[in-house]
């Protein structure tokens, strides 16, 4: 009976320790806004735990890889394409999607939520 409770315990902690991370990605994505390489930081810690991560915490860690992949080629388009004036509305698009798909992610996992398209290029 104690190994049963001790056990469930080491699984409780491990799986808030799990949340606590992808967490602790959405806000290093959200902070590269202002220190430019901690995106890159968690893109890492993404694609290193989302194996060993449960079913619906693979969801976020899918979408939060997409996240910053699918911005990293919003932002080349948009700096390829600010020399014609066009890059700025780019830019400007690209970073107000990148922040709701970093709230909507941090609001799914607060409710232990799987983020329900984790593939799709919108919101």
């Amino acid at each position: 009976m104690a190994n049963d409770v001790t056990e469930q315990a080491i699984e409780d902690a491990k799986a808030r320790g799990a949340v606590k991370l992808a967490q602790i990605i959405y806000i290093l994505y959200l902070a590269s806004f202002l220190i430019g390489f901690t995106s890159i930081v968690g893109l890492v810690m993404a694609y290193i735990n989302k194996s060993d991560a449960t079913k619906w915490l693979q969801t976020h860690y899918q979408f939060q890889i997409r996240t910053f992949w699918i911005g990293f080629l919003f932002v080349f388009a948009g700096m390829a394409t600010m020399i014609i004036g066009l890059g700025y509305f780019i830019m400007l698009g690209t970073a107000i999607w990148y922040i709701v798909r970093c709230v909507k992610g941090m609001k799914h996992l607060a409710g232990s939520n799987p983020i329900p398209e984790p593939k799709t290029w919108l919101w």
